[in-house]
């Protein structure tokens, strides 16, 4: 049984995806949510737990104007969420991190808010960063109306008719989230006040409650000013468009550093994901239920990327290839020679490896994962970590210049001497306060450089390295070079650790941080990504999620690639 076990183990290790393929900027902006995804991890642990929700207090004029307070029962504790909802200039309505006032803010509060509490963030929440908020307070959130949509609903439902599904279809929200701040900003409750619950272990499980509940928010919202409205006459939404709405968010170079600074829990995340990868197309059989799911949820893809329309040119013409992609699929699964063979899901894999762009290879790596929850849906519990970088001042300088020959070669190959390599920094904004990306040569704020630029450092480092004695140890090297503690700190940590670091030199002349953002908002579980630009993106956030009175009724909770409601508009 051990050598069994221990044969499984080498098969799948034998299977990975090598980190040199898989961190490569062009590959991760081709990605896309799978199982593992944050917000279908949420939602199964809702339906697995049997959460109950609970309108506490819905206290809105007759325009949706003022407090309410959605809670969630877990076994062992309780989540209140508190919405602000306000009364603003159309004309001071943005999305941008420097605006003042928005449609509603919100806070995910720990346990039952008193009096006391409503009131002191009645003050505080809709000052949002220039508030006062206490450990109490999990999440600070602020969203703004889609008015377009918004209204359409509004009026529709309060006619007593459906709203129109293909403008539904082309916005996918109500209300779209510009910030949600979670682990120690502004006051609010340190990660390490809840990482030690079951269901904060999970990466950004509290944030992502706090939007699902928002979202659940915005559905009673538009009902109840469709029915002070419409009053007998009005209706409320249909619950497949219900369930079809998600939460939008307009995501900019904010999240981008994330990716660099946080580079052990980013490994996390993608070993998680090519595990999970690596058993499934180590299986040597199949069943008819697994192939019938896989088929289905295929069949689901296909007419979903068929409603993924953008204005971007670039992104128009990856979803046309990535159309002939999926068709391909589907004719391959269609021939019962194919299907006839042990092997499938491997081969499944290595066709679309030899035939299909990287987004039809990556939207087949989330098919693949489908059918086999029960395999891979245990590797959620680790795409977390509390683990930092450390120096180690023993090392000798022979060992660390061995560290980057065998697990930064990559960076080593990169001619910084050639200016377009280091056109590009990135910089944080005093004005707009969230971070930029500049060009070296054309714009100001060079010197105020934030430090990403990992091949670079690198390249630096061995450079310094060459004309140093091999026999001295990195702290007396950091003693007489402290400029390099970072990079010494982050070089040592990050070899344990292979898909921790972006291979590919992120300022470079043709950088598209677009790819950074939705490598990100894909592990978040993010659809339908609408680039406004190579800097920023629009998103769906738990679009086709079940909403809380939808658990439990047996039909399917799992919700990838939710598909247009079928509902007729008049």
């Amino acid at each position: 049984m051990k050598n069994t076990l221990s044969k499984s183990a080498s098969v799948i290790a034998g299977n990975m995806r090598s980190p040199e393929k898989v961190m490569r900027l062009s590959r991760m902006g081709s990605s896309f949510q799978t199982r593992l995804s944050f917000m279908r991890s949420l939602t199964r642990r809702i339906s697995r737990e049997k959460w109950k929700f609970e309108k506490l207090l819905f206290d809105l004029d007759e325009n949706g104007f003022g407090t309410s307070i959605f809670v969630v029962h877990l076994p062992d504790r309780t989540y209140s969420l508190i919405v602000f909802t306000n009364d603003i200039d159309p004309d001071m309505r943005s999305d941008r991190v420097v605006a003042e006032v928005w449609d509603a803010t919100f806070n995910l509060f720990d346990g039952i808010p008193s009096e006391a509490d409503i009131k002191r963030l009645a003050d505080n929440t809709p000052k949002q960063e220039s508030g006062r908020f206490s450990p109490k307070e999990l999440v600070l959130a602020r969203a703004n109306k889609s008015l377009r949509l918004f209204e359409h609903v509004v009026n529709r439902l309060s006619e007593g008719r459906q709203p129109n599904i293909d403008l539904l279809n082309s916005v996918g929200y109500l209300m779209r989230t510009t910030a949600v701040y979670g682990s120690g900003k502004f006051g609010c409750a340190d990660r390490e006040k809840i990482s030690d619950r079951p269901e904060a272990k999970g990466a950004f499980q509290i944030e992502m409650l706090a939007v699902y509940l928002f979202r659940w928010f915005t559905i009673e919202l538009v009902e109840y000013i469709a029915g002070k409205r419409g009053e007998s006459t009005a209706v409320n939404l249909d619950p497949e468009i219900s369930s079809y709405l998600g939460i939008g968010n307009a995501t900019g170079l904010g999240m981008a550093p994330f990716l660099i600074k946080h580079p052990v829990l980013i490994h996390n995340w993608v070993l998680a994901r090519e595990t999970a990868l690596a058993r499934v197309i180590s299986l040597k059989s199949h069943t008819a239920s697994t192939i019938q799911h896989f088929r289905g949820i295929l069949a689901n893809a296909v007419e979903h990327v068929s409603d993924w329309n953008v204005e971007d040119e670039v992104q128009t013409g990856r979803i046309l290839r990535l159309r002939e992609d999926l068709q391909k699929l589907l004719s391959w699964c269609s021939k019962k020679e194919n299907l006839d063979k042990p092997d499938i899901w491997k081969r499944i894999f290595q066709y679309s490896e030899a035939n299909f762009s990287l987004e039809g290879q990556e939207i087949t790596v989330s098919l693949l994962l489908e059918p086999h929850g029960e395999l891979v849906d245990d590797l959620t519990d680790s795409m977390h970590t509390s683990l930092g970088t450390k120096i180690d001042p023993k090392m000798g300088i022979k060992r660390l210049n061995k560290l980057l020959e065998e697990y930064f070669n990559w960076a080593l190959e990169i001619d910084f001497d050639d200016r377009e390599n280091q056109r590009r920094f990135w910089y944080y904004s005093d004005e707009k306060l969230e971070p930029r990306f500049g060009d070296r040569y054309s714009d100001l704020g060079a010197e105020q450089e934030m430090p990403l630029a990992v091949a670079r450092e690198v390249n630096m480092l061995r450079k310094q390295l060459i004309n140093f004695p091999t026999d001295i140890s990195v702290g007396r090297f950091l003693l007489l070079h402290p400029e390099f503690r970072q990079i010494v700190r982050r070089i040592q940590t990050v070899v344990r650790y292979p898909y921790a670091e972006i291979r590919d030199n992120i300022i470079q002349a043709k950088t598209r941080p677009i790819d950074l953002l939705r490598f990100k908002l894909a592990f978040f579980g993010a659809s339908k990504f609408d680039p406004k630009s190579d800097l920023w993106t629009r998103i769906t956030m738990f679009q086709g999620a079940p909403h809380p009175g939808q658990f439990g009724t047996g039909q399917s909770e799992e919700w990838a690639f939710p598909l247009k409601p079928c509902t007729e508009t008049a």
